[in-house]
């Protein structure tokens, strides 16, 4: 038989102190830890939407105007043509396909921290550098397409029918779609391209002499702009005007 005498109560086991700023130490640690995860993640899914969806340019002249102005900035969907096909209208931004802009000779060395500096905004898509190194212009003609200008009334026509174009702007002299003829066939895997400001834009009427004949290569193409994001007052969604070119036969 157990009596009280026989029943003691177990010895705690001693506590250890814990010191006083271990607590706080730890949790800032984490809290940075934490931080600088949420930090590369979100540099990561910037730069991997940016290489692969979406990225921002900014224009740097005037030759799409009015639809867009100097300094403007644009999104441009990376995703055409690699997923969906560029349609007639689109506004598209393309590479240099060759002799379509001047020589600008070596960039200026920058210093090392502001090299870095513009080296992580372009890879997240907050800046765009290399803008001046691209053209932004509308979709004519796409391959197989015959491009004519002028007829009788002035009008370009694509297949052999008359475009009225509202996004395009001329001088108060200037009644015709063009100050220069043309009547071309649009290559395979080509585009006819030109500016809204079309007497301030060097476009594909005028670099016949160069590698491409004027034509841009589809596989030049960056992507087809949908907003103009900056400055907030010219916020707008771009459109490709489809009822433009309705009637022109799909199948080329």
């Amino acid at each position: 038989m157990i009596t009280d005498a026989q029943i003691a109560p177990a010895e705690e086991a001693p506590k250890r102190e814990r010191p006083r700023d271990e607590p706080r130490t730890g949790g800032a640690l984490r809290f940075l830890r934490d931080i600088l995860v949420i930090f590369l993640v979100a540099v990561l899914v910037s730069f991997l939407i940016k290489t692969f969806v979406i990225r921002s340019f900014y224009i740097p002249s005037g030759s799409m105007s009015h639809t867009l102005e100097v300094d403007d900035r644009i999104i441009v969907n990376q995703l055409k043509p690699e997923v969906s096909p560029i349609e007639r209208g689109d506004v598209v931004v393309f590479k240099d396909p060759g002799e379509w802009l001047p020589y600008r000779g070596e960039a200026p060395v920058q210093p090392p921290m502001a090299a870095a500096f513009d080296w992580l905004t372009a890879a997240v898509g907050v800046s765009a550098p290399d803008s001046d190194e691209h053209l932004v212009k509308r979709v004519i003609g796409l391959p197989g397409d015959r491009v004519v200008c002028c007829n009788g009334l002035g009008q370009m026509s694509v297949n052999g029918v008359p475009l009225r174009e509202p996004y395009a702007i001329h001088s108060p002299d200037v009644t015709e779609a063009s100050s220069v003829d043309f009547d071309v066939v649009v290559p395979e895997d080509s585009l006819w391209v030109m500016g809204d400001n079309r007497e301030d834009s060097q476009d594909s009427r005028f670099h016949a002499d160069t590698p491409t004949h004027g034509f841009v290569p589809i596989d030049d193409v960056v992507g087809a702009a949908f907003l103009v994001s900056w400055p907030l007052d010219r916020w707008a969604w771009l459109g490709n005007y489809p009822d433009v070119f309705d009637g022109v036969d799909p199948t080329r």
